[in-house]
Protein backbone atom coordinates (compact mmCIF):
# COMPACT_ATOMS: atom_id res chain seq x y z
CA UNK A 1 0.00 0.00 0.00
CA UNK A 2 1.19 3.50 -0.83
CA UNK A 3 1.88 5.82 2.05
CA UNK A 4 -0.29 8.95 2.06
CA UNK A 5 2.79 10.92 1.08
CA UNK A 6 2.59 9.44 -2.40
CA UNK A 7 -1.01 10.14 -3.25
CA UNK A 8 -1.72 13.36 -1.36
CA UNK A 9 0.53 15.50 -3.64
CA UNK A 10 -1.01 13.75 -6.66
CA UNK A 11 -4.52 14.64 -5.49
CA UNK A 12 -3.60 18.28 -4.86
CA UNK A 13 -1.86 18.49 -8.24
CA UNK A 14 -4.72 16.79 -10.09
CA UNK A 15 -7.43 18.94 -8.48
CA UNK A 16 -5.64 22.17 -9.36
CA UNK A 17 -4.87 20.92 -12.88
CA UNK A 18 -8.43 19.69 -13.41
CA UNK A 19 -9.90 23.00 -12.27
CA UNK A 20 -7.44 24.98 -14.41
CA UNK A 21 -8.04 22.80 -17.46
CA UNK A 22 -11.81 23.09 -17.01
CA UNK A 23 -11.65 26.88 -16.77
CA UNK A 24 -8.92 27.75 -19.28
CA UNK A 25 -8.32 24.56 -21.31
CA UNK A 26 -4.65 24.83 -20.36
CA UNK A 27 -2.44 23.21 -17.75
CA UNK A 28 0.44 25.54 -16.86
CA UNK A 29 4.07 24.45 -16.74
CA UNK A 30 4.55 25.86 -13.24
CA UNK A 31 1.98 23.38 -12.00
CA UNK A 32 3.27 20.29 -13.79
CA UNK A 33 6.92 21.00 -13.02
CA UNK A 34 6.24 21.70 -9.35
CA UNK A 35 4.03 18.59 -9.18
CA UNK A 36 6.80 16.42 -10.65
CA UNK A 37 9.36 17.89 -8.26
CA UNK A 38 7.00 17.33 -5.30
CA UNK A 39 6.36 13.73 -6.37
CA UNK A 40 10.04 12.94 -6.70
CA UNK A 41 10.90 14.73 -3.45
CA UNK A 42 8.16 13.10 -1.37
CA UNK A 43 8.91 9.61 -2.68
CA UNK A 44 12.64 10.15 -2.16
CA UNK A 45 12.11 11.32 1.41
CA UNK A 46 9.77 8.46 2.28
CA UNK A 47 11.53 5.60 0.47
CA UNK A 48 15.04 6.79 -0.32
CA UNK A 49 16.61 5.80 -3.63
CA UNK A 50 13.89 3.24 -4.28
CA UNK A 51 11.28 5.99 -4.08
CA UNK A 52 13.33 8.32 -6.27
CA UNK A 53 13.74 5.60 -8.88
CA UNK A 54 10.02 4.74 -8.82
CA UNK A 55 9.08 8.42 -9.13
CA UNK A 56 11.45 8.97 -12.05
CA UNK A 57 10.21 5.84 -13.82
CA UNK A 58 6.58 6.86 -13.26
CA UNK A 59 7.27 10.30 -14.67
CA UNK A 60 9.08 8.92 -17.72
CA UNK A 61 6.34 6.34 -18.31
CA UNK A 62 3.62 9.01 -18.18
CA UNK A 63 5.49 11.28 -20.55
CA UNK A 64 6.41 8.43 -22.90
CA UNK A 65 2.95 6.90 -23.11
CA UNK A 66 1.27 10.17 -24.01
CA UNK A 67 3.98 11.60 -26.30
CA UNK A 68 2.63 9.90 -29.46
CA UNK A 69 -0.78 11.47 -28.86
CA UNK A 70 0.80 14.90 -28.48
CA UNK A 71 2.78 14.37 -31.69
CA UNK A 72 -0.35 13.59 -33.72
CA UNK A 73 -2.08 16.58 -32.06
CA UNK A 74 -4.84 14.61 -30.39
CA UNK A 75 -3.70 15.61 -26.89
CA UNK A 76 -2.13 18.77 -25.53
CA UNK A 77 1.39 18.91 -24.14
CA UNK A 78 0.07 20.14 -20.79
CA UNK A 79 -1.95 16.94 -20.46
CA UNK A 80 1.15 14.87 -21.13
CA UNK A 81 3.16 16.82 -18.56
CA UNK A 82 0.34 16.43 -16.02
CA UNK A 83 0.40 12.67 -16.44
CA UNK A 84 4.20 12.74 -16.08
CA UNK A 85 3.87 14.65 -12.81
CA UNK A 86 1.19 12.25 -11.56
CA UNK A 87 3.55 9.42 -12.49
CA UNK A 88 6.23 11.04 -10.34
CA UNK A 89 3.80 10.97 -7.41
CA UNK A 90 2.48 7.43 -7.94
CA UNK A 91 5.26 5.50 -9.65
CA UNK A 92 4.82 3.38 -12.77
CA UNK A 93 2.55 0.59 -11.48
CA UNK A 94 -0.06 2.85 -9.94
CA UNK A 95 0.13 5.27 -12.84
CA UNK A 96 -1.10 2.59 -15.23
CA UNK A 97 -4.20 2.04 -13.06
CA UNK A 98 -4.87 5.78 -12.94
CA UNK A 99 -4.38 6.14 -16.71
CA UNK A 100 -6.81 3.32 -17.47
CA UNK A 101 -9.39 4.98 -15.22
CA UNK A 102 -8.72 8.37 -16.83
CA UNK A 103 -9.25 6.90 -20.32
CA UNK A 104 -12.65 5.55 -19.26
CA UNK A 105 -13.63 8.84 -17.63
CA UNK A 106 -12.48 10.80 -20.70
CA UNK A 107 -14.41 8.45 -22.97
CA UNK A 108 -17.60 8.97 -20.99
CA UNK A 109 -17.07 12.74 -20.99
CA UNK A 110 -16.48 12.75 -24.75
CA UNK A 111 -19.46 10.52 -25.47
CA UNK A 112 -21.75 12.73 -23.40
CA UNK A 113 -20.45 15.84 -25.14
CA UNK A 114 -20.80 14.57 -28.72
CA UNK A 115 -24.31 13.30 -27.96
CA UNK A 116 -25.22 16.62 -26.35
CA UNK A 117 -23.85 18.54 -29.36
CA UNK A 118 -25.49 16.09 -31.79
CA UNK A 119 -22.17 15.21 -33.39
CA UNK A 120 -22.04 11.46 -32.77
CA UNK A 121 -22.21 10.38 -36.43
CA UNK A 122 -19.59 12.92 -37.50
CA UNK A 123 -17.34 11.87 -34.60
CA UNK A 124 -17.58 8.21 -35.63
CA UNK A 125 -16.68 9.16 -39.23
CA UNK A 126 -13.71 11.16 -37.96
CA UNK A 127 -12.55 8.23 -35.83
CA UNK A 128 -12.66 5.93 -38.87
CA UNK A 129 -10.66 8.45 -40.89
CA UNK A 130 -8.05 8.76 -38.15
CA UNK A 131 -7.79 4.98 -37.82
CA UNK A 132 -7.41 4.61 -41.58
CA UNK A 133 -4.69 7.27 -41.64
CA UNK A 134 -2.78 5.59 -38.83
CA UNK A 135 -3.06 2.17 -40.51
CA UNK A 136 -1.54 3.73 -43.64
CA UNK A 137 1.21 5.29 -41.47
CA UNK A 138 0.30 8.87 -42.28
CA UNK A 139 -0.90 11.80 -40.24
CA UNK A 140 -4.68 12.30 -40.15
CA UNK A 141 -4.51 16.01 -41.01
CA UNK A 142 -5.35 19.26 -39.26
CA UNK A 143 -9.11 18.75 -39.65
CA UNK A 144 -8.86 15.79 -37.25
CA UNK A 145 -6.59 17.31 -34.61
CA UNK A 146 -6.69 19.82 -31.79
CA UNK A 147 -5.89 22.47 -34.38
CA UNK A 148 -9.44 22.29 -35.77
CA UNK A 149 -11.45 25.10 -34.12
CA UNK A 150 -14.71 23.21 -34.82
CA UNK A 151 -13.57 20.04 -33.04
CA UNK A 152 -15.45 18.95 -29.93
CA UNK A 153 -12.85 18.96 -27.16
CA UNK A 154 -12.93 17.70 -23.60
CA UNK A 155 -10.48 18.71 -20.88
CA UNK A 156 -8.31 15.64 -20.24
CA UNK A 157 -7.01 17.23 -17.03
CA UNK A 158 -10.50 16.86 -15.56
CA UNK A 159 -10.54 13.14 -16.38
CA UNK A 160 -7.10 12.71 -14.82
CA UNK A 161 -8.26 14.59 -11.72
CA UNK A 162 -11.31 12.37 -11.32
CA UNK A 163 -9.18 9.24 -11.75
CA UNK A 164 -6.52 10.43 -9.28
CA UNK A 165 -9.08 11.44 -6.65
CA UNK A 166 -10.89 8.12 -7.10
CA UNK A 167 -7.62 6.25 -6.74
CA UNK A 168 -6.69 8.28 -3.66
CA UNK A 169 -10.04 7.54 -2.05
CA UNK A 170 -9.59 3.87 -2.90
CA UNK A 171 -6.14 3.91 -1.29
CA UNK A 172 -7.51 5.62 1.83
CA UNK A 173 -10.25 3.00 2.12
CA UNK A 174 -7.78 0.16 1.50
CA UNK A 175 -9.39 -0.89 -1.80
CA UNK A 176 -6.16 -0.75 -3.82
Amino acid sequence: MVTPGGWIPAIVLALIAGWTDWRTRRIPNWLTVSGAIAGIAVNSLLQGWTGAKSAALGMLLGLGLLLPFVLIRSLGAGDMKLVGAVGACFGPQRLITVLIAAVFVEGLMALALVIYKRRLVQTLRNMLHILGSLLHLRMPGAAYSLDNPDAVKTPYGVAVAIAVVGYGIGEALGKF
